[in-house]
C-alpha cells in the first residue's frame, strides 16, 4: 500500500507538539469523556502487562505439527457466472510466498514489540488473516486436479515456521489473531474438516486461542471492532476445538459487546462504513459457523442489533458496492468469498442480510453467499428517504446526502463533526478525505486527512475544536444534538453550528447558522478531482455548481487539499474555502447537480 505523497512540503510540516503539561491536560480530558469504563479497563490491562500476567500465558510454545487441512476437497457449489474463472485466476496470481514481516522482527516477544517504529503494520498484518488460504481452497474445489489444496497447505506450514507462537508481528494483537482463527475456521468448514480438525489445524487454533485470552482488558477497552472481533474468535477456536463452556461463554461475551456497540438503530461506535462492515463480517462468520454446528443461538440482542447494522450500512453503500467516505477504516474485506475487494461491500452487506435480517440487500447471485449456502429471501432492504441512525443522518432524493451528526458516546476517530457527503450516481461532490494511514509517512497526514479543516462544517478561528490527545485520541469533544432537518454542535470555547439540509429537485442547500465569540469563520468544502472554475460566489465543474451567500461579506478562493482513496494513498483534490469575519451568522450553501439522470 505505497505511499503517494510523500515529499510534498505541506505533508513534511511538523504540527508543534503540545507541552507536556497541556498534553496531560489534554488526556485528562479524552479521558473524562471516554468514561470510567473504558479507562478502568486499560489501566487493568497496563497493570497486567507490567505484572507480566499476559507473558506468562504467553511462553513459547511448541510449533503445530501435523497437517492443517485435508487431503481432499469436496465439489465447489453451483456459482454465478464468470465467478469459477475469476476466483481461479486469482489463485494462479498468488505470489509463492508473502513477505510475512516487513521491516518488523519477527523473534521479538510479540507483546513488546513496537507497531510503529519500524513502519505501518497494517499491510503487514493483511497478509496474516489467511485470505490467501481461504482463496486456494475456494479454487480447490473449483480445479480439484490442481495444485491448490497443496498451496494452502504448504502456506499454513510456512507461516507457522515463520512466525513461532506468540514472537513478531503476527502475534502482537489480539484481534488479528481472532480474525487469523475465524478464517482458519471457514477454510475448514468449506472443505468439510471443520467437525475434525487436522492436527496441525487443531494446535494452531489452540494457539490462536490462547493469544485472544492473553489480553481481554485491553480488547474491552477499545470500544470498537477489538471488542467484537476478539470474543467472535474465541468462539470459533472453541467451536471447531469441541469445547462447549468456551464457546457459550465466548458467545456471552460476543453478544454483549454488539449490544453496547451497535444501537438499536444501527449507529455503530466507529462511525465508518468500512469498520460497520469489518464488524458485519465477523458477525456472519460467527453465525454461519454456529448454524453449522448447531450450536445455541446467540444471545440477544445480538441478532437484532446485526440487523440493524446491516440496514444502516446498505443505506450508505451506493449501488456499485463503494461506501461513503466516513471516520476511517483499513480497507478491511474479511472472508471476501466473491473477490469483492475492500472497495464494493455489496457481497458483504448481501451476506449480513441474508443471515441476520432475512431479506437480500439487491445481490441475487452473490458469489460469496452461494458458497456459504444461503438461499436469497424474497423480502429485500428498503433504502428510505430520509433516516436517522446514532452518529449520522441520510438522505436519498437521486443524489444521497450523509451528515456526521451525534451524539458522542464513543471517541471519535476524526474532527468530522457536522461534515455533509453528497453523492450523485457514481460521483462523490462534497467528500470527506478518508482514512490515509495509521502511521503516516509524513506527519501532515494527520491534519490533511483527519482535521476539522479537511471536512466541510465550519472552522472558527482556525482551531480545531478537538485538538489531537494522542495518535487515536481526541479531546474537547464537543456537544452535539439533532434537528428535524439537521443537527447542531457546540464546541468548547462556545462556539455553535446549526446545521440544516433541504433537497429540492437537483438542488441541494445546506444552511449553516453560526453563533459564539469567534472572529472568523471558513468552510472548507473538498471537491472532485477535476476541473473547477472560481466565479463570484462559488465554483463551477462538470459534477455541479455550489454558490455560497451570507449576511456578512464572504471571501472565496480555490485551494489544493488532500483525500485518501484507499489505505495507505494519498492524492491532491481542489477544496473550495469560504471565509466571513464575524458578525457571520448564516451561510447558505446552494450545491446544483447537473439535470438529467445520475451520471
Amino acid at each position: 500500500m505505497p505511499n503517494q505523497a510523500p515529499s510534498h512540503p505541506g505533508l513534511r510540516v511538523i504540527p508543534t507538539p503540545p507541552s507536556p503539561g497541556r498534553r496531560a491536560a489534554l488526556r485528562l480530558d479524552a479521558a473524562w469523556r471516554l468514561g470510567p469504563r473504558p479507562v478502568s479497563l486499560f489501566i487493568a490491562h497496563r497493570l497486567a502487562l507490567a505484572a507480566g500476567l499476559p507473558a506468562r500465558r504467553l511462553r513459547d510454545a511448541a510449533p503445530p505439527a501435523g497437517a492443517f487441512l485435508p487431503g481432499i476437497a469436496p465439489p465447489a457449489p453451483p456459482l454465478p457466472p464468470g465467478s469459477a474463472g475469476r476466483l481461479l485466476e486469482a489463485a494462479g496470481a498468488l505470489p509463492a510466498r508473502p513477505d510475512w514481516h516487513g521491516p518488523f522482527d519477527a523473534a521479538a516477544p510479540a507483546l513488546g514489540l513496537d507497531l510503529f517504529r519500524a513502519g505501518d503494520v497494517r499491510p503487514v498484518w493483511e497478509r496474516h488473516r489467511f485470505g490467501d488460504v481461504l482463496l486456494l481452497v475456494q479454487a480447490a474445489r473449483l480445479d480439484p486436479a490442481g495444485p491448490h489444496l497443496a498451496r494452502a497447505e504448504a502456506l499454513l506450514r510456512d507461516w507457522s515456521a515463520a512466525n513461532p507462537a506468540f514472537r513478531g508481528p503476527a502475534w502482537a494483537c489480539g484481534q488479528e489473531a481472532a480474525l487469523r482463527a475465524l478464517t482458519l475456521a471457514l477454510a475448514l468448514a468449506l472443505l468439510d474438516a471443520d467437525r475434525g480438525p487436522p492436527a496441525g489445524a487443531r494446535a494452531l487454533l489452540g494457539l490462536l486461542s490462547r493469544r485472544i485470552a492473553a489480553t481481554p482488558a485491553y480488547a474491552a477497552a477499545q470500544d470498537n471492532n477489538h471488542a467484537i472481533s476478539e470474543p467472535a474468535g474465541a468462539f470459533a477456536c472453541a467451536l471447531l476445538l469441541g469445547d462447549g463452556r468456551g464457546a457459550a461463554r465466548a458467545a456471552r461475551h460476543l453478544a454483549r459487546a454488539v449490544a453496547r456497540l451497535v444501537a438499536p438503530d444501527g449507529g455503530f461506535a466507529q462511525v465508518s462504513a468500512g469498520y460497520a462492515r469489518l464488524a458485519l463480517d465477523t458477525l456472519c462468520l460467527a453465525e454461519w459457523l454456529r448454524r453449522r454446528h448447531a450450536a445455541p443461538a446467540f444471545p440477544e440482542p445480538l441478532g437484532s442489533r446485526a440487523a440493524a447494522l446491516v440496514a444502516w450500512l446498505h443505506r450508505v453503500t451506493a449501488p456499485d458496492g463503494s461506501g461513503a467516505a466516513l471516520g476511517v477504516e483499513d480497507g478491511s474485506a474479511l472472508a471476501d468469498l466473491g473477490l469483492h475487494g475492500p472497495g464494493d461491500a455489496r457481497g458483504s452487506v448481501e451476506r449480513a442480510a441474508r443471515l441476520f435480517a432475512g431479506s437480500t440487500a439487491g445481490s441475487a447471485d452473490d458469489p460469496g453467499c452461494a458458497w456459504l449456502g444461503l438461499p436469497c429471501p424474497a423480502s429485500r432492504l428498503d433504502r428510505p428517504a430520509r433516516w436517522v441512525a446514532t452518529g449520522t443522518m441520510g438522505w436519498a432524493a437521486g443524489a444521497t446526502a450523509l451528515l456526521r451528526t451525534g451524539p458522542l458516546r464513543f471517541r471519535p476517530a476524526q474532527s468530522d463533526l457536522l461534515h455533509l457527503t453528497l453523492r450523485d450516481g457514481t460521483v462523490v461532490v462534497l467528500r470527506d478525505g478518508g482514512t490515509g494511514s495509521y502511521n503516516p509517512p509524513s506527519p501532515g497526514w494527520w491534519d490533511a486527512i483527519g482535521a476539522a479543516a479537511a471536512h466541510n462544517a465550519p472552522v472558527f478561528d482556525g482551531r480545531d475544536p478537538m485538538p489531537r490527545a494522542g495518535r487515536f485520541l481526541l479531546a474537547r469533544w464537543p456537544r452535539l444534538g439533532v434537528l428535524p432537518d439537521g443537527a447542531w454542535m457546540r464546541d468548547h470555547a462556545g462556539n455553535r453550528t446549526e446545521r440544516r439540509v433541504l433537497a429540492t429537485g437537483r438542488t441541494w442547500t445546506i444552511e449553516d447558522r453560526v453563533a459564539g465569540p469567534f472572529r472568523q469563520a471558513a468552510w472548507h468544502w473538498r471537491l472532485p478531482p477535476g476541473d473547477w472554475h472560481l466565479t463570484a460566489d462559488g465554483v463551477e465543474g462538470a459534477p455541479a455548481r455550489i454558490a455560497a451567500s451570507a449576511d456578512a461579506p464572504l471571501a472565496l478562493h480555490l485551494a489544493e487539499g488532500w483525500e485518501s482513496p484507499a489505505y495507505g494513498a494519498l492524492r491532491p483534490v481542489p477544496v473550495l474555502v469560504v471565509t466571513a469575519a464575524a458578525p457571520v451568522s448564516r451561510l447558505l450553501t446552494q450545491v446544483t447537480l447537473p439535470a438529467g439522470d445520475a451520471p
